[in-house]
């Protein structure tokens, strides 16, 4: 357990030392806010993920950073709708198009294969959202 609470430190310091990071597909800057770094340790249901998958997320991090200003051809595409803050009185939720690229890179040991997922909500900020 320590040291996922070392790992999860460094991975922390790394993502909170850049606050965008400039990617040649957008021809703009990808956010690295809290909700990409929260992404990591929760599922969308905001139920901690296991140990064993966030330390993955979390060490792969570092890479996925650095290989966004690389990232020059779309492997992944997807559009659509979803839930969007709180429920309303009436009980339905506002709904937003959210849409969602994924990037492949292989490592150098040409053997492992990192996937980063940017994301945009509306037409707000493209944001950093997870590593796999």
């Amino acid at each position: 357990m320590k040291d996922f609470e070392s790992i999860r430190e460094k991975a922390k310091l790394t993502y909170e030392s850049e606050k965008e990071i400039f990617c040649p597909y957008f021809q703009a800057k990808v956010i690295l806010n809290s909700d990409g770094f929260n992404h990591l340790q929760y599922k969308p249901n905001r139920a901690p993920r296991n140990i064993k998958e966030q330390t993955l997320k979390l060490i792969l991090l570092k890479k996925a950073l650095e290989i966004i200003p690389k990232c020059g051809t779309l492997q992944e595409y997807r559009i659509q709708m979803e839930k969007y803050g709180k429920s309303q009185k009436d009980g339905f939720h506002k709904m937003k198009q959210v849409q969602y690229w994924g990037f492949h890179a292989i490592l150098n040991d040409k053997k492992h294969k990192i996937k980063i997922i940017i994301k945009q909500v509306g037409d707000g900020n493209i944001i950093f959202w997870s590593v796999m």
